[in-house]
């Protein structure tokens, strides 16, 4: 309820005082006692949940339930005085037009019991004088709105709101409340706390939420009304009406979504919206669980909805008496649900008065006085439950029912007489004797279903009575019970038995189970003494076996067998299957299973993981002809006993067996195969794989792996690296483009040769490591027409001519730690032209030296990368000051970006070069640096020339350059730079560095952001504050300082 109800109090009052008849009637108005002042004087809805503090559900008005719905009732405990305020005073009666204030949900008039205001309190404010004894009000409605009875807006099917325009006008010194010690709402409490506007005549007025009904009309005259009320002044108010675009089948909608407590707020909005909650589709479950409610409201509201079918009492006060008003005024109520409480005899007596009745429940309830039967008595009762309850005796009489449970109800004895019951739940029902079970469940001549686990004195003679008594038992739970071990008992029609934690149990048990030639479901967890199961049962889908920990075997044969659990049978040993269904085998951690035997024609998926003791004959059983003919995925991941692994599966997809260490000889024929996972399989010396469906292997690190055959028509990807011994390789993967052989030192020619000419879309080849590969292996890469990268780092080549020959597409080529390559290795690079696609060159700790490189540098203008990190042979790169001829070209090829130049009359262009990275990372020798405008180096962004001690002097003119490195370039003492474009310079411990050196090297970078001069010993804070004032661009200087 918002401050849009509230708001119609001066129209209600108004349209009062102009309706009244002219019969003076005097009327006490009752001031309600709460009346906290707002500064402002709004109106304010405060909804009070049940988990507020304390203070705040003192000062929180409680909202009934009942008016909530429109329904007011009166409270317990209310004055007689409250209740005389409405009486008329001149003729010691009740006023004719008090009909009219019939608001109660179940459409009892105003009366005694009922009258709507009764609950009030508070003191009389003003007396109103009304004219014309006996007759009506003009339209019969006391506020003067349209229509013909209160409560119902013809005009108007939407909410009106009343806006005002200057609410601090008003003086908030009354509220609306409702005696809080009668009024216990639904789901803890709905609160209801406002301020009121007062009236020129401090007129305050009770308001329910029915009277949201009253219509709101625009104010065009100041209020002067009320007999004796006076004028206050001339108030206009503006009142504007916002309209709500919701149709009652909306509404209708969105409430079916609502709890009753949301009900209960949302029908405190508005007429429509109270309309739509009362709507009896959403009372027909009275839940009340766990809900403060008083007998009077609980009453009223069973009135308001006779037709309500079902009624929730558990953990309510009073439910004892408030669940015999349920079942003498809601005829058609047909499930009731009790608890936490206490029921006496006259509840059970009561039972034949509500025959609509089928399902009853009952929880946690103490039943009688506990010292004598209890008898339940219905004639058309289905459902019953009657779960941990306390009683001596209980007795159940209903022909109709269907379902009984007394779960963990302490009673001594049940006698039933139930002659078409079907289910009966006793579980826990420790003080029920075997000979009071045995009554109870041979009485029950219709039984399918028998729930005893945890009755502990069960035996297995009345395991026997009852199967005879009841030939339809179909499900029977003996669960905890361990005297059984189902000695002679016969259950023919029995399809799910369950026996969790039965000592009793044995191997010999097994006949009696064999004898249920319809069991389905059998669950044996837990059975301690259990050592061997073998059954051949035609309709048995699943069966359960954890922790029986003297389990030895298992054989199962069932067409229809689809789900099998074994888990924790230490000693299982041997395990042997025949089933059409089963599709999926999961057995991990049997430790001690050695033989397995599988005769499934639908078994997809086995994992068989951590199964220790499990012998390379497992082999045989997932190979084709092994009974297993649509395998598709196995795992047999840490089985440590398998020492060879040979596989033939025209089905097998996925093969896992990670941690297989024991594994010496791996082959697999299986064409299918797309997935294999070989990780920690350390031991493996052979490894056969033809031919498989794989489209990428990775061999981990087999570090003793000497011989190795592919053939896979689909493989793309193959690494070997780690394979340290692999000599001899047969690959035939015509689509291979990857081949990654790193660290394989006994790699030979011939392999690569094989290799190279079985697999001609290789575009990727690594042989870094390779120490066994030589120049005979090399000349077979002309059988690789796609080779754009070849890695032959750290190895002992001296002679590249055959990659040169041969590799006319290579783009990328790594040349790293290749100690024994002289100056004329790479001749036919910068004098002949070779590689004329390279794009990336690797020459990173090789014995090149200076002319080499400088040669490199002149001639190899297409390179885009080029490391040189520690090449001790290079003492200073000096670009663009000498043997340019070698770099010069006919101005016939000239294009915008060369420059034209004449020599002895004829006219050349120098060439752009592409360079874009340099790294000289940690040249120990190098002691200069020059690259002038003459280099024609525009592309070059990144140089890197960190721990490169000996550098003293650094000359750069390069237009690109966003990025320089000059860290730890202790003996740096000259730096000059032409580079615009410089962003990033990085001088950290360049301890010879002057502070003029520095302001002159970043005067001609103009947009440079990142400078770092840490542990530069010469220069000192003041000058980098100043050097960033005389550069706005740094944004991040790094220092010591």
């Amino acid at each position: 309820m918002d401050k849009d109800l509230l708001g119609q109090i001066p129209m209600f009052r108004k349209s009062l005082l102009r309706r009244i008849p002219s019969r003076r009637v005097r009327v006490r108005v009752l001031r309600l006692e709460r009346g906290s002042a707002m500064a402002d004087g709004r109106m304010k809805a405060v909804v009070a949940d049940g988990g507020s503090e304390e203070e705040e559900e003192e000062e929180t008005v409680k909202l009934d339930l009942g008016l909530s719905l429109g329904s007011l009732v009166r409270a317990e405990g209310s004055s007689s005085r409250a209740r005389r305020d409405w009486e008329l005073v001149e003729d010691g009666e009740r006023s004719d037009w008090s009909s009219n204030w019939d608001l109660s949900m179940g459409g009892s008039r105003f009366g005694d019991k009922y009258g709507p205001w009764s609950g009030w309190q508070g003191g009389i404010e003003e007396v109103f004088d009304v004219d014309g004894k006996g007759k009506e009000l003009e339209d019969g409605n006391v506020f003067g709105l349209d229509g013909t009875e209160f409560g119902r807006d013809f005009h108007h099917k939407r909410a009106k709101v009343l806006d005002y325009n200057d609410a601090s006008k008003y003086d908030a010194t009354t509220s609306l409340g409702i005696e809080s010690s009668a009024l216990l709402p639904i789901d803890d409490q709905i609160g209801l706390q406002s301020s009121g506007i007062p009236f020129d005549d401090e007129i305050t007025l009770g308001l329910c939420p029915m009277q949201s009904e009253i219509g709101i009309r625009k104010l065009s005259e100041s209020d002067n009304g009320g007999e004796g009320g006076g004028n206050s002044g001339g108030r206009n108010v503006e009142d504007v009406e916002a309209r709500m675009d919701l149709s009652d089948d909306l509404l209708h909608l969105v409430f079916s979504f609502l709890g009753l407590k949301d009900l209960c707020k949302a029908s405190a909005s508005c007429k429509q919206w109270q309309s739509a909650a009362m709507h009896e589709d959403f009372w027909k479950c009275l839940n009340f669980e766990k809900t403060q409610i008083s007998p009077q409201n609980f009453e009223a509201i069973c009135l308001r909805y006779p037709k309500a079918t079902l009624v929730n009492l558990v953990g309510v006060d009073n439910s004892d008496v408030l669940v015999m008003d349920a079942m003498i005024n809601l005829r058609r109520l047909d499930t009731l649900i009790l608890g936490e409480g206490q029921l006496g005899d006259s509840f059970f007596h009561a039972l034949t008065d509500c025959p609509a009745l089928i399902n009853l429940f009952i929880f946690d309830t103490s039943l009688g006085n506990g010292m004598q039967e209890i008898t339940v008595n219905h004639e058309r009762l289905l459902n019953l439950r009657i779960v941990k309850c306390r009683a001596l005796r209980i007795s159940v009489k209903c022909p109709q029912l269907q379902t009984l449970s007394l779960r963990r109800t302490g009673m001594a004895h049940a006698f039933l007489t139930c002659p078409l019951l079907q289910e009966l739940d006793i579980s826990s029902c420790h003080k029920l004797s075997d000979a009071g079970i045995r009554s109870a469940a041979t009485a029950c001549h219709s039984l399918e279903l028998l729930d005893m686990s945890s009755c502990s004195c069960v035996s297995d003679e009345t395991l026997r009575e009852i199967a005879f008594a009841c030939p339809n038992l179909s499900v029977l739970d003996a669960s905890y019970c361990p005297n059984i071990s189902l000695e002679l008992v016969r259950l023919p029609m029995l399809t799910d038995l369950i026996l969790h934690n039965c000592e009793g149990i044995t191997s010999a048990s097994m006949s009696a189970v064999a004898y249920s030639h319809m069991l389905k479901a059998l669950q044996l967890d837990n059975c301690g003494l259990l050592t061997s199961v073998s059954l051949d049962l035609p309709h048995l889908q699943n069966i359960s076996l954890v922790h029986c920990r003297k389990f030895v075997d298992l054989n199962l044969r069932s067409p229809v067998l689809s789900y099998i659990k074994v888990s924790n049978c230490s000693a299982l040993h041997c395990i042997s299957i025949v089933s059409n269904a089963l599709q999926k085998l999961v057995l991990p951690k049997q430790e001690s299973l050695a033989t397995l035997s599988l005769q499934c024609y639908q078994l997809l998926e086995v994992d068989l993981s951590d199964c220790e003791s499990l012998t390379n004959s497992i082999c045989d059983v997932f190979s084709d002809g092994g009974g297993c003919p649509m395998l598709k995925s196995l795992v047999l991941d840490n089985c440590e006993s398998l020492t060879m692994v040979g596989l033939r599966s025209s089905s097998l997809v996925s093969l896992s067996l990670v941690g297989c260490r024991a594994m010496t000889v791996l082959e697999l024929s299986c064409p299918n195969l797309q997935k294999v996972n070989l990780d920690g399989c350390d031991h493996l010396e052979r490894a056969s794989f033809c031919p498989v469906g794989l489209g990428s292997l990775n061999l981990g690190i087999c570090p003793k792996l000497a011989i190795l055959q592919i053939e896979a028509p689909k493989m793309s990807v193959l690494e070997l690296k780690g394979c340290g011994v692999l000599s001899h390789a047969s690959i035939n993967c015509p689509c291979l483009t990857s081949l990654d052989a790193s660290f394989c030192r006994k790699f030979r020619d011939d392999s690569l040769s094989t290799t190279a000419s079985s697999c001609p879309r290789i575009e990727s080849l690594i042989l870094s490591s390779c120490v066994s590969v030589g120049p005979d292996g090399l000349s077979s890469l002309h059988w690789l027409q796609y080779l754009t990268l070849l890695d032959l780092s750290y190895t002992f080549l001296m002679n590249l001519q055959p990659v040169f020959e041969t590799c006319s597409q290579l783009e990328i080529l790594k040349l790293s730690a290749c100690k024994y390559l002289t100056d004329t290795s790479l001749d036919a690079l910068y004098k002949e032209g070779a590689l004329p696609a390279l794009r990336e060159l690797d020459l990173s700790y090789s014995s090149i030296g200076q002319s080499a490189i400088s040669e490199l540098l002149a001639a190899c203008t297409n390179l885009v990368s080029l490391n040189l990190n520690g090449c001790g042979n290079m003492v200073e790169l000096l670009w663009g000051t000498s043997n340019s001829h070698s770099s010069d070209m006919l101005v016939g090829d000239y294009s915008p970006n060369s420059e034209v130049m004449e020599s002895d009359g004829e006219s050349f262009r120098k060439p752009e070069r592409l360079l874009e990275t340099l790294n000289c990372t940690g040249c120990p020798n190098i002691k200069k640096v020059l690259i002038p405008p003459a280099a024609w180096c525009f592309h070059l962004s990144k140089l890197n020339l960190n721990l490169s001690t000996n550098l003293k002097e650094v000359d750069l003119a390069c237009f690109n350059l966003s990025i320089l490195n000059l860290s730890n370039c202790s003996s740096l003492e000259i730096l000059r730079l032409d580079c615009p474009r410089l962003t990033n310079l990085q001088l950290l411990a360049c301890s010879m560095l002057s502070e003029e050196a520095l302001e002159a090297a970043v005067s001609q970078c103009n947009i440079l952001e990142t400078l770092n001069v840490h542990s530069c010993p010469k220069i000192n804070a003041v000058y980098l504050a100043k050097l960033k004032v005389a550069c706005p661009s740094l944004k991040r200087i790094q220092s010591s300082a």
